[in-house]
């Protein structure tokens, strides 16, 4: 760890950090120098909210994945926002996040949910994320009938046990 002064913004932390690879993915995320225990009483997961470059906000989590601090994963959409890749500087703004994670369902998929409640019992047990990554891909879709193709790929993939996109 790190012994660089916390900044104390009302239980924000502040820390700069170069932005790493996973493995040869396009997957990039940046390493926390803190100790969450001692921020945040835990040891696990860490529910946060992100200010990137104070420019680019992030809701997400830092993770303890098989090394020796935790991280916290970067989109492709963050990066692109950032107009930054591996290797690259970043500044980081965060705080936990206690919020309910809320994902806005659509009118027609709540319909969808509706006709099929087992579905919608087995997308209410997904992780926000899974949640949200579900909802997006749908929402995203270009053409009234890419979106229809895609409800109906949902219900397969959710009974077929599917977490994400």
């Amino acid at each position: 760890m790190r012994k660089t002064p916390i900044i104390p913004m009302a239980d924000k932390v502040k820390f700069d950090a170069i932005i790493l690879q996973h493995q040869d993915m396009n997957a990039a995320y940046v390493e926390f120098p803190f100790s969450t225990e001692e921020l945040f009483g835990k040891k696990g997961q860490v529910k946060i909210k992100a200010i990137f470059d104070d420019a680019v906000e992030y809701r997400g989590s830092l993770a303890k994945m098989k090394s020796p601090c935790h991280i916290l994963g970067l989109t492709q959409e963050v990066r692109k926002s950032l107009n930054k890749t591996f290797g690259d500087r970043v500044s980081v703004i965060l705080w936990e996040d206690k919020e309910e994670r809320i994902v806005e369902i659509p009118e027609d998929i709540a319909e969808l949910f509706n006709k099929h409640p087992r579905v919608k019992e087995l997308y209410d047990a997904m992780s926000y994320t899974h949640r949200k990554e579900y909802m997006r891909w749908i929402t995203d879709a270009k053409k009234p009938e890419t979106r229809e193709n895609r409800k109906s790929k949902l219900i397969d993939m959710i009974i077929s046990g599917k977490k994400g996109i």
